[in-house]
């Protein structure tokens, strides 16, 4: 689903503003036939180049750990006791801290249950064409192994929130010209956003201490290809199965095995945008068939995995 068809389908209730927008967003999406904790990771693009819209969810809200094929950024607008999940490693969200999440790299939001205020955040989507044409000319924010979220609040780079803002308006609005407006205003964030992320001042936002929660999804990375059971992972870590199980429905809201299958389907995902063979994208993902793995896909993205490829190569 396309943001403007999910912009359309929700124009009515615009961004949530009570738990109760929410529930009924929630609703409208199950009617639809669209799984609402899957929304997240079936979202596509609508423009070429760039999309921005503000963005809200409550305690309530079911968002599963999922990936995009475009580059993402999110800017916290509060502090809320949320936590950010980016692949194996954790952190504690406040205001003005920014996420920098290239294609591929799976992460979701940890809502508390009972959080003070709802978790509001400037959301910017990039495309890969879009990215790469700003490269061959200046600096990007995105670089392999380099940051993944920066602190802005007591720096100097705090205005970069206004920025964000900006393109948010512009989006909302539509107005003549908005389209070239958000590009124009998008180049100028990103030219800042690097200056920051380079500044030796402005330090990286530091992981969580790690928890069993952590090295689980740690262990789950490092061994993607392999078969993984609960029982193994228990006894690595000497727990119960109980505890893992516990700590993935409190903290996840998913059961483990189901966590295991989110991440090998997300690993999938970019596997077949580079044009692996479907029998060996099971294989290396941890499948222990290829029809296992059309199931699981079919379930989780409502499409099959040949019928995405033909998506993403006619998106090109």
């Amino acid at each position: 689903m396309k943001l403007e068809e999910l912009r359309s389908m929700f124009q009515q209730i615009g961004v949530p503003q009570r738990p109760e927008d929410q529930v009924l967003m929630q609703r409208m999406l199950l009617h639809a036939g669209i799984e609402p904790r899957n929304v997240h990771q079936e979202m596509e693009m609508s423009s070429r180049f760039v999309d921005t819209y503000p963005d809200v969810s409550f305690s309530n809200a079911a968002i599963s750990l999922h990936a995009h094929s475009f580059y993402e950024i999110l800017y916290c607008c509060n502090t809320c006791g949320v936590e950010y999940l980016v692949e194996a490693t954790r952190y504690q969200l406040r205001k003005g801290d920014i996420v920098l999440l290239p294609p591929g790299v799976s992460h979701r939001p940890l809502l508390p249950e009972n959080m003070t205020e709802p978790y509001r955040r400037y959301v910017l989507w990039l495309s890969v064409e879009y990215v790469a044409a700003l490269e061959r000319i200046s600096a990007i924010p995105f670089r392999k192994g380099g940051i993944r979220l920066l602190r802005t609040a007591g720096t100097r780079w705090e205005y970069l929130g206004e920025l964000f803002k900006l393109g948010v308006v512009e989006y909302a609005a539509q107005e003549p010209g908005w389209e070239e407006a958000i590009c124009g205003s998008t180049t100028f964030l990103l030219a800042h956003l690097s200056r920051a992320v380079m500044d030796q001042s402005a330090a990286p936002l530091p992981p969580e201490k790690p928890e069993l929660l952590d090295q689980v999804m740690a262990y789950v990375e490092q061994h993607l290809a392999e078969r993984i059971t609960l029982a193994e992972v228990a006894r690595q870590f000497y727990v119960s199965e109980s505890t893992i199980t516990q700590a993935f429905r409190k903290r996840m809201d998913v059961s483990f095995y189901r966590c295991v299958t989110q991440r090998r389907l997300i690993a999938a995902k970019a596997l077949i945008e580079r044009g692996i063979l479907l029998e060996a994208v099971a294989e290396q993902v941890g499948f222990s068939d290829y029809s296992t793995f059309f199931r699981a896909f079919k379930q989780e993205y409502g499409t099959s995995p040949r019928q995405y490829r033909k998506r993403q190569n006619a998106q090109e």
